[in-house]
């Protein structure tokens, strides 16, 4: 038996799951150092207030409520259980309170005839809320949700999966924005920066957010003793967080819920 016979065995069968589960021990993570970029000044004093476009999408009568910058062309999605309008008001509340938090002001917000309801209650916080005709959509959001669907869609004919829970297809959703995001976009202010770089002053690099690809079967450390119990736990890789140490969600395949 030659090395070249074990490397060959190894791409035939892969890595040992059980020897992984046992043997994996946990190493010290290195010291993380915050690099946030700063944001152009004269980005801030024209593009400071922002217009926002607003729309409520559904994939597999899953409804999130998606939004764009008219000039940043940040987007966010977030699932909502009804829409009902305290409902949509907490999440307009969320939107606004993570663009003020970064120094943008929200002056205006495109919406159809679904939010007509909520526009008083809008109004009294200082932020306009325009409604567009019966017949008539808001262009830009309607263009961004159809590319998140296609982005969507993607992904889901890749996955080797017959049936998708629900919340495989909420962090399929949240995984395309964030990607979207990412990288540079051809109607915003800036040739070069991403949304993500312009709103949070974050940059993604290759090394720490792109080493799994979504869908990705993976083993995670969990918490463990003295005992023979494995020391991992299989997994399904979702998306990066986001943050400078370079960690990702996983959809745990025993625990039923999400880990970083």
């Amino acid at each position: 038996m030659t090395r070249q016979d074990i490397l060959k065995a190894e791409d035939i069968f892969a890595h040992n799951i059980g020897s992984g589960k046992v043997k994996t021990t946990y190493t010290t993570q290195k010291h993380v150092e915050v690099n946030l970029q700063d944001i152009p000044q004269e980005i801030m004093e024209k593009h400071g207030k922002i217009t926002l476009a607003i729309d409520i999408m559904f994939i597999n009568k899953i409804p999130f409520i998606m939004t764009m910058s008219c000039n940043i062309c940040f987007g966010t999605a977030e699932l909502i259980k009804d829409m009902k309008n305290n409902t949509l008001v907490t999440s307009n509340k969320q939107v606004v309170q993570a663009y003020q938090a970064h120094g943008f002001r929200l002056k205006a917000i495109l919406a159809d005839g679904q939010f007509i309801h909520i526009q008083q209650i809008i109004k009294q916080k200082g932020i306009t809320l325009n409604i567009c005709a019966g017949n008539e959509h808001i262009g830009e959001i309607e263009r961004y949700i159809r590319t998140v669907k296609e982005r969507v869609r993607s992904i889901a004919t890749a996955l080797p999966f017959e049936r998708y829970p629900p919340q495989l297809t909420v962090k399929i959703v949240y995984n395309c924005v964030f990607w979207l995001n990412s990288f540079p976009h051809k109607d915003t202010v800036h040739t070069t920066m991403s949304p993500r770089a312009i709103m949070m002053g974050q940059r993604i690099t290759y090394n720490k957010h792109s080493k799994l690809e979504f869908g990705t079967y993976v083993q995670t450390h969990k918490k463990h003793n003295n005992s023979i119990e494995p020391r991992t736990s299989g997994a399904i890789a979702l998306r990066p967080s986001g943050n400078e140490k370079g960690g990702h969600y996983f959809l745990s395949l025993q625990e039923k819920n999400y880990k970083e």
